[in-house]
Protein backbone atom coordinates (compact mmCIF):
# COMPACT_ATOMS: atom_id res chain seq x y z
CA UNK A 1 0.00 0.00 0.00
CA UNK A 2 1.10 3.83 -0.69
CA UNK A 3 2.71 5.83 2.89
CA UNK A 4 -0.06 7.97 1.78
CA UNK A 5 -2.97 5.50 1.58
CA UNK A 6 -5.19 4.99 4.68
CA UNK A 7 -5.46 1.21 5.59
CA UNK A 8 -8.43 0.00 3.82
CA UNK A 9 -11.52 -0.49 5.64
CA UNK A 10 -14.12 -2.48 3.77
CA UNK A 11 -17.77 -3.35 4.15
CA UNK A 12 -19.04 -6.39 2.82
CA UNK A 13 -22.84 -5.90 2.13
CA UNK A 14 -24.46 -9.38 1.47
CA UNK A 15 -27.32 -8.77 -1.54
CA UNK A 16 -31.04 -8.99 -0.49
CA UNK A 17 -33.38 -11.55 -0.49
CA UNK A 18 -34.22 -13.85 -3.17
CA UNK A 19 -36.47 -16.30 -3.70
CA UNK A 20 -33.75 -19.05 -3.17
CA UNK A 21 -31.94 -17.81 -0.39
CA UNK A 22 -35.21 -17.50 1.67
CA UNK A 23 -35.55 -21.27 0.53
CA UNK A 24 -32.49 -22.24 1.24
CA UNK A 25 -31.29 -23.10 -2.35
CA UNK A 26 -27.56 -22.84 -3.26
CA UNK A 27 -27.49 -19.51 -5.47
CA UNK A 28 -24.38 -19.49 -7.39
CA UNK A 29 -24.08 -18.41 -11.05
CA UNK A 30 -28.19 -18.60 -11.66
CA UNK A 31 -28.88 -14.80 -12.14
CA UNK A 32 -31.83 -14.35 -9.74
CA UNK A 33 -33.77 -10.92 -8.63
CA UNK A 34 -34.36 -9.33 -6.10
CA UNK A 35 -38.13 -10.18 -4.20
CA UNK A 36 -40.09 -6.93 -2.88
CA UNK A 37 -39.05 -8.11 0.44
CA UNK A 38 -35.62 -8.30 -0.53
CA UNK A 39 -35.99 -4.70 -2.57
CA UNK A 40 -37.00 -3.42 0.63
CA UNK A 41 -33.90 -4.62 2.78
CA UNK A 42 -32.08 -3.02 0.15
CA UNK A 43 -33.44 0.10 0.45
CA UNK A 44 -32.71 0.11 4.51
CA UNK A 45 -28.96 -0.10 4.03
CA UNK A 46 -29.43 3.78 2.49
CA UNK A 47 -29.39 5.23 6.19
CA UNK A 48 -26.11 2.96 7.24
CA UNK A 49 -23.77 3.48 4.55
CA UNK A 50 -24.64 6.93 3.51
CA UNK A 51 -23.25 8.07 6.50
CA UNK A 52 -19.98 6.03 5.55
CA UNK A 53 -17.63 7.97 3.15
CA UNK A 54 -16.05 5.76 0.43
CA UNK A 55 -13.41 5.69 -1.77
CA UNK A 56 -14.47 3.00 -3.89
CA UNK A 57 -17.09 0.53 -4.81
CA UNK A 58 -17.20 -2.42 -6.25
CA UNK A 59 -20.04 -5.10 -7.02
CA UNK A 60 -20.33 -8.76 -7.98
CA UNK A 61 -21.88 -9.21 -11.63
CA UNK A 62 -24.78 -10.99 -10.32
CA UNK A 63 -28.11 -8.85 -10.70
CA UNK A 64 -29.04 -9.43 -7.21
CA UNK A 65 -25.88 -7.59 -5.99
CA UNK A 66 -26.26 -5.40 -8.35
CA UNK A 67 -30.30 -4.22 -7.29
CA UNK A 68 -28.67 -4.06 -3.42
CA UNK A 69 -26.09 -2.00 -4.20
CA UNK A 70 -28.22 0.52 -6.04
CA UNK A 71 -31.22 0.56 -3.61
CA UNK A 72 -28.57 1.21 -0.93
CA UNK A 73 -28.00 4.37 -2.70
CA UNK A 74 -24.41 3.35 -4.50
CA UNK A 75 -24.69 2.26 -8.14
CA UNK A 76 -23.19 5.54 -9.55
CA UNK A 77 -19.94 4.85 -7.81
CA UNK A 78 -20.04 1.44 -8.53
CA UNK A 79 -17.65 -1.15 -10.84
CA UNK A 80 -18.54 -4.73 -11.50
CA UNK A 81 -16.20 -6.89 -9.57
CA UNK A 82 -16.28 -10.66 -11.63
CA UNK A 83 -13.98 -11.96 -8.02
CA UNK A 84 -17.10 -10.98 -6.22
CA UNK A 85 -19.45 -13.60 -7.80
CA UNK A 86 -20.22 -15.98 -5.88
CA UNK A 87 -19.41 -20.41 -5.58
CA UNK A 88 -19.95 -22.01 -8.53
CA UNK A 89 -21.88 -24.73 -6.92
CA UNK A 90 -21.74 -27.06 -10.77
CA UNK A 91 -24.21 -29.43 -10.09
CA UNK A 92 -25.41 -28.73 -6.48
CA UNK A 93 -26.38 -25.00 -7.98
CA UNK A 94 -30.22 -24.86 -7.01
CA UNK A 95 -29.74 -27.45 -4.41
CA UNK A 96 -30.36 -27.32 -0.19
CA UNK A 97 -27.39 -28.25 1.56
CA UNK A 98 -29.95 -31.23 3.37
CA UNK A 99 -30.77 -32.49 -0.08
CA UNK A 100 -26.91 -32.57 -0.99
CA UNK A 101 -25.99 -34.05 2.52
CA UNK A 102 -29.01 -36.70 1.97
CA UNK A 103 -26.93 -38.01 -1.21
CA UNK A 104 -23.39 -37.67 0.03
CA UNK A 105 -23.29 -37.34 3.94
CA UNK A 106 -21.14 -34.57 5.66
CA UNK A 107 -20.84 -33.00 3.00
CA UNK A 108 -19.51 -29.05 3.66
CA UNK A 109 -18.95 -26.47 0.58
CA UNK A 110 -15.97 -25.15 2.28
CA UNK A 111 -14.30 -28.47 3.02
CA UNK A 112 -15.88 -30.29 -0.19
CA UNK A 113 -16.58 -27.81 -3.20
CA UNK A 114 -18.94 -28.94 -5.66
CA UNK A 115 -18.77 -31.19 -8.54
CA UNK A 116 -18.69 -29.22 -12.10
CA UNK A 117 -18.27 -26.13 -9.62
CA UNK A 118 -15.58 -24.58 -7.86
CA UNK A 119 -13.35 -26.54 -5.39
CA UNK A 120 -11.92 -24.32 -2.10
CA UNK A 121 -8.66 -24.20 -3.35
CA UNK A 122 -9.93 -22.08 -6.59
CA UNK A 123 -12.72 -19.99 -4.34
CA UNK A 124 -9.39 -19.08 -2.15
CA UNK A 125 -7.31 -18.07 -4.87
CA UNK A 126 -9.82 -15.29 -6.23
CA UNK A 127 -10.42 -14.28 -2.51
CA UNK A 128 -6.76 -13.38 -1.80
CA UNK A 129 -6.44 -12.20 -5.25
CA UNK A 130 -8.86 -9.80 -4.56
CA UNK A 131 -7.88 -8.89 -0.68
CA UNK A 132 -4.66 -8.28 -2.02
CA UNK A 133 -5.59 -5.78 -4.29
CA UNK A 134 -7.99 -3.88 -1.62
CA UNK A 135 -5.39 -3.98 0.45
CA UNK A 136 -2.88 -2.22 -1.98
CA UNK A 137 -5.87 0.38 -2.78
CA UNK A 138 -6.11 1.34 0.59
CA UNK A 139 -9.35 3.63 1.79
CA UNK A 140 -12.66 3.13 2.62
CA UNK A 141 -14.33 0.46 0.31
CA UNK A 142 -17.71 -0.87 0.11
CA UNK A 143 -18.18 -5.03 -1.57
CA UNK A 144 -21.99 -5.72 -2.82
CA UNK A 145 -21.40 -9.80 -2.94
CA UNK A 146 -23.04 -13.13 -1.45
CA UNK A 147 -22.89 -15.12 1.74
CA UNK A 148 -20.71 -17.74 1.21
CA UNK A 149 -17.89 -16.01 -0.93
CA UNK A 150 -18.47 -13.07 1.62
CA UNK A 151 -17.52 -15.47 4.50
CA UNK A 152 -14.76 -16.60 2.43
CA UNK A 153 -13.21 -12.95 2.03
CA UNK A 154 -13.73 -12.52 6.14
CA UNK A 155 -12.00 -15.89 7.15
CA UNK A 156 -9.13 -15.13 4.44
CA UNK A 157 -9.15 -11.67 5.49
CA UNK A 158 -7.65 -12.41 8.58
CA UNK A 159 -5.54 -15.08 7.44
CA UNK A 160 -7.70 -18.14 8.56
CA UNK A 161 -8.54 -21.68 6.44
CA UNK A 162 -11.33 -21.21 4.33
CA UNK A 163 -13.05 -24.06 6.31
CA UNK A 164 -13.56 -21.43 9.15
CA UNK A 165 -16.08 -19.72 6.83
CA UNK A 166 -18.54 -22.19 8.11
CA UNK A 167 -18.73 -20.53 11.17
CA UNK A 168 -19.68 -17.36 9.57
CA UNK A 169 -22.88 -16.48 8.43
CA UNK A 170 -23.38 -13.42 6.64
CA UNK A 171 -27.35 -12.58 6.40
CA UNK A 172 -29.20 -11.60 3.43
CA UNK A 173 -28.76 -7.10 3.21
CA UNK A 174 -26.45 -7.25 6.49
CA UNK A 175 -23.07 -5.77 6.37
CA UNK A 176 -19.57 -7.10 8.03
CA UNK A 177 -16.59 -4.68 8.35
CA UNK A 178 -13.42 -5.72 7.88
CA UNK A 179 -10.22 -3.57 8.90
CA UNK A 180 -7.39 -3.73 11.49
CA UNK A 181 -6.74 -3.43 14.83
CA UNK A 182 -6.57 0.53 15.90
CA UNK A 183 -3.75 -0.40 18.66
CA UNK A 184 -1.91 -3.04 16.18
CA UNK A 185 -2.11 -1.41 12.63
CA UNK A 186 -0.53 -4.58 11.17
CA UNK A 187 -3.66 -6.70 12.76
CA UNK A 188 -6.24 -7.61 10.44
CA UNK A 189 -9.45 -7.47 12.34
CA UNK A 190 -13.14 -8.22 11.60
CA UNK A 191 -14.41 -5.49 13.28
CA UNK A 192 -18.48 -6.12 12.84
CA UNK A 193 -20.34 -8.78 11.75
CA UNK A 194 -23.76 -8.67 10.46
CA UNK A 195 -24.84 -5.17 10.49
CA UNK A 196 -28.10 -3.76 9.87
CA UNK A 197 -31.57 -2.41 10.21
CA UNK A 198 -33.54 -6.04 10.44
CA UNK A 199 -29.85 -7.60 11.88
Amino acid sequence: MQADRKPASIYLVRHGETIWSASGQHTGRTDIALTDHGEDQARALRPMLSAVSFDQVFVSPATRARQTCSLAGLADAAQVEPDLAEWDYGRYEGMRSIDIRAERPGWAVYRDGCPGGETPGEVVLRADRLIARLRERGGTIALFSHGQIGSTLAVRWIGLSIIEGQHLVLGTAAVGVLGYNPGHADMPVISAWNLGPSH
